[in-house]
């Protein structure tokens, strides 16, 4: 038997403007998936974290370690590469 995990979303209400467009993707997609929105947009977002460049301007950035707790990346960077 495999135990259910809790969830543990620390998740704050956001007030972004978005287009019909992908509003109606995000839905259908929860839809096709049986996930909720929320989660759909959440797991979607967490893919961002592939973007090679985007850790590579992160590694960059002076100060960087709150940003790399933040994101919880500290396997995607190297020691040395912390400011």
């Amino acid at each position: 038997m495999k135990f259910i995990k809790p969830k543990n979303n620390k998740s704050d209400n956001v007030d972004w403007l978005i287009s019909e467009r992908v509003r109606a993707i995000v839905n259908y997609y929860s839809e096709y998936t049986e996930y909720t929105e929320s989660e759909v947009v959440d797991k979607i977002l967490i893919n961002i974290l592939d973007d090679e460049d985007f850790i590579e301007w992160i590694k960059n950035k002076r100060n960087n370690k709150r940003i790399i707790k933040q994101l919880e990346i500290e396997d995607l960077v190297k020691e040395d590469a912390i400011g």
